[in-house]
């Protein structure tokens, strides 16, 4: 019901019983339907499964596109349940701004939705869109829609407007790549630049999800100037990947290259308050969003100078691991444009010195071709997917990652690398699932305890029985009760066994 399946981003389902390393094979498993919509689905879609819709029970999909469109379809036979448009009266989806081709050649919905099944009357899913209405003027609106009919709730939509001192949140100069994350009753957004054209800060504004009003905002970047790499933004963008979250309410996020004072003041902090290419973890005790702790490398400024981001890749946060030593670390992952993969103790998460990464592991140059996508966990394993390069596993032992992979696949994946997705029951019938961004795509499937051995392909097949399409940048497969849906540049694609 959110970005890779849980507010840790690990993009594991542990609850696939259908869906085996024996069955998932050319012969027995393919494309079972390729449903149309309006626009670009570059939101991982979300599923809900033994819904009551209309007085019949269905596993339902939710698709939303750039065409500013929600789609609820049955998961089982690709039939319509409802779709709802979220334009206003007169309204447009925005055009590309700033001549950016970042999303074209419209911009709706950009961002993954979140779906909680216990608000309102039957279940809410709520999702951001962008439009434009007649007179040229940009909007960005958080909605809340009952997940049985797309009906409006909570009085909305609303619009999203935020000040922090002196600096106003612009619709215009943003978009919401970031997945949305529900969190304690309150969603947040996160919103990044078009390109890196404009000035623009790094905005986290926080909405309550039974009432749409709005609860907390900060900015990152709030001396952000907008000349040059190193002194705008950071855009918050991820490649779609969601800011994560701790039991203990605490959320954690990646930014992109922008301003940060490497002057810091008595606690650590930057004097400025500017967060540019830097791992975030945010409070939000008493409703409220600070800056807790962050980690930002030594070389930092350099980075940021030559577009260099930390927050083109996802944060993703671990499971409670125990060290050497007996003691319980709770740690976070992340990698971006730089090659190297950090590990971060989420209890103290090192803050900046001009001289060494304070971390708790760094893997440099393992991730050659630089991170453009969010890595999944599995048991004891990470997976990352680089660009241009191969799926890569990395097992962990006493908390530390294996300094060289466990295994990796025979294919190498073209930009933007991929983002991949775990199904298993329990520990056993494990698969990575990986989008391949080519023309056509291609879905691989690849037993997880080994990389080296592909599982299926949607080439496999003869007369392109299983081709979907052309690729999509971005894309998370979604894996549930015996089927994995893809997003492509105008379709959802369902896949399942043929029998």
């Amino acid at each position: 019901m959110t970005y890779k399946n849980d507010v840790a981003r690990s993009g594991q389902n542990l609850t696939e019983s259908v869906l085996t390393p024996a069955n998932v094979k050319s012969a027995t498993f393919g494309l079972l339907h390729l449903l149309s919509v309006d626009g670009n689905v570059d939101a991982q879609p979300l599923y809900l499964s033994k819904l009551s819709v209309g007085g019949t029970t269905h596993n339902v999909l939710y698709v939303a596109t750039e065409g500013d469109s929600v789609y609820a379809f049955d998961a089982g036979s690709g039939a319509i349940l409802w779709k709802v448009s979220l334009l206003e009266a007169g309204e447009s989806t925005s055009p590309p701004v700033f001549s950016c081709t970042q999303v074209t050649p419209q911009i709706g919905v950009t961002s993954t939705p979140v779906i909680d099944r216990s608000s309102g009357p039957n279940g809410a899913l709520y999702v951001v869109a962008m439009t434009q209405d007649a007179s040229m003027n940009y909007h960005q609106r958080l909605h809340a829609l009952d997940v049985t009919t797309g009906a409006e709730l909570f009085s909305g939509p609303t619009e999203i407007a935020a000040t922090s001192g002196a600096t106003a949140f612009v619709p215009e100069d943003y978009e919401e790549r970031a997945a949305l994350l529900l969190l304690n009753g309150t969603i947040y957004t996160s919103w990044t630049s078009h390109c890196d054209a404009g000035s623009y800060g790094g905005w986290i504004i926080a909405y309550g999800e039974s009432t749409l009003k709005q609860t907390a905002v900060l900015n990152v970047a709030p001396g952000a100037s907008g000349s040059g790499y190193e002194n705008q933004g950071p855009a918050i963008w991820m490649s779609g990947g969601g800011p994560g979250a701790d039991s203990s309410g605490n959320v954690y996020l990646l930014t992109g290259n922008g301003r940060f004072e490497t002057t810091v003041n008595s606690g650590g902090f930057p004097s400025g308050g500017d967060y540019g290419n830097s791992f975030l973890k945010l409070s939000t005790a008493a409703g409220t969003l600070a800056v807790a702790d962050y980690f930002a490398m030594y070389n930092e400024v350099d980075e940021s100078s030559g577009d260099t981001d930390l927050g083109s890749g996802g944060e993703m946060l671990l499971p409670d691991m125990t060290d050497a030593t007996g003691t319980v670390r709770h740690l976070v992952v992340g990698a971006g444009k730089d090659g190297n993969l950090y590990v971060v103790n989420r209890d103290a998460m090192g803050k900046f010195s001009s001289t060494a990464n304070n971390i708790w592991q760094e893997l440099d140059g393992v991730l050659s071709g630089g991170i453009w996508s969010t890595p999944a966990y599995f048991n004891g394993t990470i997976y990352y997917g680089p660009s241009g390069g191969p799926l890569t596993a990395f097992a962990l032992t006493n908390a530390m990652l294996s300094t060289t992979p466990a295994s990796m696949t025979a294919t190498s994946f073209t930009y933007p690398g991929t983002a991949p997705a775990v199904s298993a029951n329990g520990t056993a019938n494990a698969i990575v699932w990986a989008h391949e961004n080519t023309s056509p795509a291609v879905l691989h499937a690849y037993d997880a305890t080994n990389l080296a051995t592909e599982l299926y392909n949607s080439n496999q097949a003869p007369n392109g029985r299983d081709q979907f399409g052309d690729g999509n940048k971005f894309i998370t497969p979604t894996i549930a009760d015996g089927q994995v849906f893809v997003g492509t540049q105008n379709a959802v694609a369902i896949f399942g066994l043929l029998n």
